[in-house]
């Protein structure tokens, strides 16, 4: 047996990479699989073991709508991974657009081939510990990880941050903003979970289970919860995931805020014991459907719809979503609407909450949407650091709407871009030509008005980069 005998040594340090990516949700993976197709040598770091956030890890059940009613609004690597997934799923029209289900699994494969094919190079449950930056020149200059290995620095020219909570701008000092105007609420967690031998035909005859529908079964269980107590509020929303198996987003856990850990470790706790609940109440309620299912999985990771923002160059406004405005430098498009989950003191006291939320939602017409600047992904005071995701500059009613999977995607796939561009000169990402990216994004299959779309379809990746 050979002994090992640990000696003091210095951190060691990878300065193999054009570009870092941390976080490996949907904008980490369309990131650094969009920098990788350009040429960028690119490490990908998650904290998990697995890719995709709260389309895998998350359990979330659905995609929210890929289209304005009359096209693709998310192009490129998101329709991609869009239409990857729904193709591995028989039971889905091979022309669904809209809410369609999420396959975990396949999809955790699908962000495996994503950006392995693209030439990005992966470390799974590697944690961002800490962040160095100059406050001479604002650049990052190194970002310290943890993992098995212990702690190791991480240098590269651009970083890319997809942590969701904006984790290496604020490690770095940079500005931003959290929760709403009035003392920073946050919105709600939700932690999702998969029931199985459900029999789906009798759910889809009986009365919706959806919190849109006053008959739901819901209303009776949220009004009357004595034998459930922690089931207080009527969201619920389901979907088939394959034969017998149904996947939920429903409940609401207030008062989570993803950057306090004990905040998260309450609320995981709690949201197993809400799924149990949720599984008691529909035997009760909806026998035909629920009488023999049982409780197949909780989400390794807690629904966190917002946390930080960043401070950036532009800040995305409740006025713009309202003007459906463009912007010279816009590098995506959105059409989701505003889907603000209220904090429990700022639910309406009428009690009408479905009504007063449905009036705050504000949906857009057919052909309607609004563009995303690329100067909402790059936040003050950091030179070389983009970010995509949930986290970009705008208020907390827009946030509600950009934080979705497809937009998050398509905000991933235009940083990465914009990060391969910087790095093949001197890291600024102020210095990258916004007309050069638009023409790049549009080329790989983004929609923006009054661009050539697709000229790099139906594949989004670079078949000719050599892998490294």
């Amino acid at each position: 047996m050979k002994t090992h005998t640990p000696s003091p040594r210095q951190i060691p340090l990878d300065d193999a990479w054009d570009v870092v990516v941390v976080g490996g949700g949907p904008a980490g993976c369309a990131a650094a699989a969009a920098a990788a197709r350009d040429g960028a040598r690119t490490l990908l770091i998650e904290a998990t073991g697995a890719l995709g956030g709260m389309g895998t890890g998350g359990l979330v059940p659905s995609w929210t709508p890929f289209t304005d009613k009359q096209r693709f609004i998310y192009g490129g690597i998101a329709r991609h991974v869009f239409e990857t997934c729904r193709a591995g799923m028989p039971h889905i029209a091979p022309d669904a657009c809209d809410w369609v289900p999420i396959d975990p699994e396949l999809l955790k494969r699908i962000y495996d081939d994503l950006v392995l094919d693209a030439g990005a190079r992966v470390l799974f449950n590697t944690h961002l510990s800490a962040v160095e930056r100059d406050p001479a020149t604002d650049r990052v200059n190194a970002i310290i990880v943890t993992n098995k290995s212990g702690l190791s620095a991480l240098a590269a020219r651009v970083f890319v941050d997809c942590t969701g909570d904006a984790d290496l701008c604020a490690w770095a000092g940079a500005p931003f903003q959290k929760g709403d105007a009035d003392g920073g609420r946050l919105m709600p967690a939700t932690h999702c979970f998969i029931f199985s031998n459900v029999d789906t035909g009798a759910l889809a005859a009986g009365p919706l289970l959806h919190f849109s529908n006053p008959d739901s079964p819901i209303y009776l269980i949220a009004r009357d919860n004595k034998n459930y107590p922690l089931l207080d509020d009527t969201h619920i929303c389901h979907s088939v995931l394959g034969p017998r198996t149904v996947g939920f987003n429903a409940g609401h856990i207030w008062e989570v805020d993803n950057t306090r850990p004990e905040t998260v470790s309450d609320a995981l706790i709690r949201g197993r014991k809400m799924a149990a609940q949720f599984l008691a109440a529909l035997k009760e309620h909806c026998p035909d459907a629920f009488g023999e299912a049982f409780l197949a999985a909780t989400a390794p990771l807690m629904g966190i719809r917002e946390t930080r923002r960043i401070d950036g160059d532009y800040t995305l406004t409740l006025d713009d979503y309202i003007a459906r405005r463009g912007f010279a430098d816009e590098i995506a498009r959105n059409c989701y609407y505003i889907d603000i989950h209220w904090a429990k003191d700022a639910v309406p006291l009428d009690h009408d909450t479905q009504n007063a939320w449905e009036q705050s939602c504000m949906h857009y017409g057919a052909g309607e949407s609004h563009g995303i600047p690329c100067r909402c992904l790059m936040p003050r005071q950091l030179a070389n650091v983009l970010v995509a995701g949930r986290a970009i500059s705008c208020d907390q009613a827009v946030q509600s709407s950009i934080r979705v999977m497809p937009a998050c995607l398509s905000t991933g796939e235009a940083a990465g871009t914009a990060a391969a561009m910087a790095a093949q000169r001197d890291g600024d990402i102020r210095k990258v030509d916004t007309s050069a990216l638009r023409l790049r994004l549009a080329g790989a299959g983004a929609w923006l008005p009054g661009l050539p779309a697709g000229l790099i379809k139906p594949n989004p990746l670079n078949p000719t980069h050599q892998k490294t």
